[in-house]
């Protein structure tokens, strides 16, 4: 059986090399890609003109813009640069069939059996880098048996390693007095300042078979995925290069610097075993139909769709998932589409369930010169739960229940969501809260369960809330006669109460900065049914107010 050859694709600039590849900086102006870190902000990324200036990543931005006034930055999107990660995954599809992702900036990729199809290791690897090259970014690649080796020959081939000797040396210096050095000497030889991309040639980054140790050897001992603070104190003892490490006993550098020491370097040798997993493609759950002829009437969409349909749902049942947005795409004749979604309530696999929602877009559909394609994709979807284990003696329960279940409610809601917007369609749900204002809240009905239980006071509460208005009324805690409220005079027929209700006391809320509440509920002469409280005045002076109306 062939040894496993792994090639690793690094690319140092991805996240600033990103925003140029979308049009944003010049290739001769710095770009810096920012990120915070702690109470500070950094520099994640560089362009090649930025390296050139001295900048690093990790630098603080305030020095980086001490050094290079002209530094052009932008905060750094960890998604939008998964994202591209993802994308760069499927380009290196070409040179391998297994491919894994390793955050935030590489790749790796198996490609045992695969060399021979570029000319060689070395073909494959300049073929890799030509392509980078093609798409605007920077790579550093490696080939070695096993991943740590392949990853260090990718970052640090070609360096030497850092000196860590006392006196004048510059690494010694503080990080902004060493930047100024670095930027002093730029302007001094008159040209740019090294870049911290390798520039080891095709050969040095190859590692051939069983010769990782050969390979690794004269190479810092950061290059195996070491923590800084570890990297520094072997530094002071002497190792800085992995064949100092390589000749010492395994046990004392165990027992000295850990488990992980030992690990890391044997893993890069080949005497650990480091799996590599290709990350799973996306899987689309589409379905299409390629017509003969072009089509355009209404009637022939409807078939169409009722061809489609079942197709797709027995995709999604195979997986256990059902479909919360439905999109329908027509492809014309003369080389244009169009597509209509549709959104459900609740994920759905049952084409009975999904056809009303999509039949009801597709006058919307212009059929133009004609439909030859047509193709359904559930865009997003949710697992699909038929079946929940139960007991001996709750499995006649669970019959009954599942029996009575009905979709009814889902379908309309999903109904009306697809004319006003599934946003739009709310169901109220019991408040954790005793205060009146906070025992509802509003959830949206697409996205939340029908409350299965409302608790109920001791007294009753009033249909109708609105915010604390306040009474013309004598202000003392006994229920006036008479008040008068919205400019008009209330005479009071019947109360009852009264119900002394008191604010959360550990949040701050504005609303009952009146204090402790009695509540009563009045009846007037004019059939007016009111709910009025005299607020015992905590932070404001005390006084009636009317809180809301029985009717």
């Amino acid at each position: 059986m062939p040894a496993r050859r792994i090639l690793s694709l690094w690319f140092p600039r991805l996240g600033a090399e990103r925003l140029m590849r979308r049009g944003f900086g010049a290739a001769d102006q710095p770009l810096g890609v920012v990120q915070a870190q702690g109470q500070m902000q950094v520099l994640s990324s560089l362009n090649a003109a930025a390296e050139a200036e001295g900048l690093s990543v990790g630098q603080p931005l305030r020095d980086a813009q001490a050094i290079c006034s002209g530094l052009l930055t932008r905060l750094r999107n960890p998604q939008a640069e998964a994202a591209f990660l993802g994308v760069l995954r499927r380009w290196a599809g070409q040179f391998s069939p297994w491919v894994a992702e390793e955050a935030p900036a590489a790749l790796l990729l198996d490609i045992s059996g695969c060399a021979h199809l570029f000319g060689g290791e070395a073909g494959l690897l300049e073929a890799a880098e030509a392509g980078a090259a093609d798409l605007g970014l920077t790579l550093r690649a490696g080939i070695a048996d096993t991943v740590g080796a392949a990853w260090a020959l990718a970052r640090y081939a070609g360096r030497a390693a850092a000196s860590h000797r006392s006196g004048d040396a510059v690494e010694q210096e503080a990080r902004a007095t060493r930047s100024r050095a670095v930027k002093r000497r730029h302007w001094e030889r008159g040209g740019a300042a090294p870049s911290r991309v390798s520039t080891a040639s095709v050969a040095e980054r190859i590692a051939g078979h069983g010769k990782a140790h050969a390979a690794l050897a004269p190479l810092p001992v950061a290059a195996l995925r070491l923590e800084p603070a570890l990297v520094e104190e072997l530094a002071r003892l002497g190792l800085r290069l992995v064949g100092d490490l390589a000749g010492q006993p395994r046990a004392a550098l165990g027992r000295r610097f850990g488990k992980g020491l030992v690990l890391r370097l044997d893993q890069a040798l080949g005497s650990a075993a480091e799996p590599l997993s290709p990350a799973p493609p996306p899987r689309a759950f589409a379905v299409r139909l390629t017509l003969p002829e072009p089509i355009g009437l209404a009637e022939d969409l409807s078939a169409a769709l009722d061809r489609l349909l079942p197709r797709l749902c027995d995709h999604l049942k195979s997986a256990g998932l059902g479909a919360r947005l439905v999109r329908l795409e027509a492809h014309r004749a003369d080389g244009t589409r169009q597509g209509i979604e549709a959104g459900l309530a609740r994920p759905a696999a049952d084409p009975d369930r999904l056809r009303p929602l999509v039949a009801m877009k597709l006058p919307e559909i212009e059929a133009g010169f004609g439909i030859d394609m047509i193709r359904l994709e559930a865009i997003r979807t949710e697992p699909l739960h038929d079946r929940q284990s139960t007991g001996h003696l709750a499995a006649g329960q669970a019959v009954s229940e599942r029996l009575a279940k009905s979709t009814a409610m889902d379908d309309l809601v999903t109904r009306v969501g697809a004319r006003i917007g599934l946003e739009a369609v709310t169901r109220r749900h019991p408040g954790e809260s005793h205060l009146p204002e906070k025992s509802a809240q509003v959830l949206g009905a697409a996205w939340s369960d029908p409350a299965g239980h409302w608790p109920r006071p001791g007294v009753p509460r009033p249909l109708v809330l609105w915010r604390p208005e306040p009474v013309q009324a004598p202000e003392r805690p006994d229920i006036p006669d008479r008040f008068r409220w919205r400019g008009q005079d209330k005479e009071v027929t019947r109360a009852e109460g009264p119900e002394r209700i008191t604010r959360e006391w550990w949040l701050d809320d504005p609303d009952w900065r009146t204090g402790t509440r009695d509540y009563w509920r009045v009846s007037c002469r004019d059939g007016d049914r009111l709910w009025l409280y005299y607020g015992h005045g905590a932070e404001m002076s005390a006084g009636w107010f009317c809180h809301g109306s029985f009717c």
